[in-house]
């Protein structure tokens, strides 16, 4: 994967597929080595996809620093001054979502139409929840609450009747996890991230957004909470709403919803 400097570091990204160029903010943690990457979606059969480790994550720099969501979305302008992108379709999952946010805000010059995936405004709009919390605990609880969160309907009687399927989400979980805390420098940078987050708050703002959005969500998601993403809504003018089967990973496990993504951000009628 290459990288490239921008601001005061360098970032780790990668390009997949062909058509309009799309750049796609990636959530909580993210980290292009992880499985299931947004460049393995179908994302990729219908744009060319840029994807990146936001700072503090994966590959790219860890600065010793705070971070914050309007240094999030420079970053992600910065990358695009770099490969001389100077529009294109926007995306963002979860904390990317956020960070899709400030960037359209910030740079609606640059922003062609802009896709909201699980996330949430901050503000009167309502916060996602407080991931920070969950520092505290130990890695294996940690894991078994970031999966009972991310769908509502996944509570112990449902672990119990789905150990297979509970016990793989929770395994990948865990080892996501270690290998984070094994690095001091990686376990910082993803704290960071979270301590960035948890400031967040485009409410009184997203009026001003004038590109197309699309906002897709779970039905059960105990992240970004279904009246929040229905705000975001009624915030932003002229804005689409789409609600799936699912909850923090409804993109997974409904499979409508990439296809009504993919047409969103081609402007094809529904």
């Amino acid at each position: 994967m290459p990288t490239v400097p921008v601001n005061d570091i360098e970032i780790n990204y990668e390009i997949a597929g062909s058509g309009e160029p799309l750049l796609f903010f990636t959530g909580t943690g993210g980290d292009l080595r992880n499985r299931y990457s947004i460049l393995e979606s179908p994302l990729v059969d219908h744009f060319q996809v840029l994807a990146f480790d936001q700072r503090g994550l994966g590959q790219t720099s860890k600065p010793d620093k705070p971070y914050s969501m309007a240094g999030y979305a420079n970053d992600g302008a910065g990358l695009l001054d770099a490969l001389g992108w100077a529009s294109c379709l926007v995306a963002g999952l979860s904390f990317g979502g956020m960070v899709a946010q400030e960037f359209a805000i910030r740079y609606p010059q640059r922003t062609r139409r802009l896709v909201l995936m699980c996330t949430s405004s901050g503000g009167a709009g309502g916060d996602s929840y407080p991931l920070l919390e969950l520092s505290e605990l130990s890695i294996a609880e940690r894991a078994r609450r970031t999966i009972e969160l991310s769908d509502i309907r996944w509570d112990r009687q449902w672990q119990a009747a789905n150990s297979k399927i509970f016990k793989a989400a929770f395994d990948l979980r865990v080892s996501q996890l270690e290998y984070i805390s094994r690095d001091p420098v990686r376990a910082a940078g993803a704290r960071r991230q979270l301590e960035a987050r948890q400031w967040h708050d485009t409410w009184d703002r997203l009026p001003g957004l004038s590109m197309p959005v699309g906002i897709f969500g779970g039905k059960y998601d105990g992240v970004a909470l279904p009246e929040n993403i229905e705000k975001l809504q009624q915030a932003i003018p002229g804005a689409t709403l789409e609600m799936f089967e699912g909850g923090h990973l409804f993109f997974m496990q409904d499979r409508k919803a990439w296809p009504r993504i993919i047409s969103f951000l081609k402007n094809e009628p529904t």
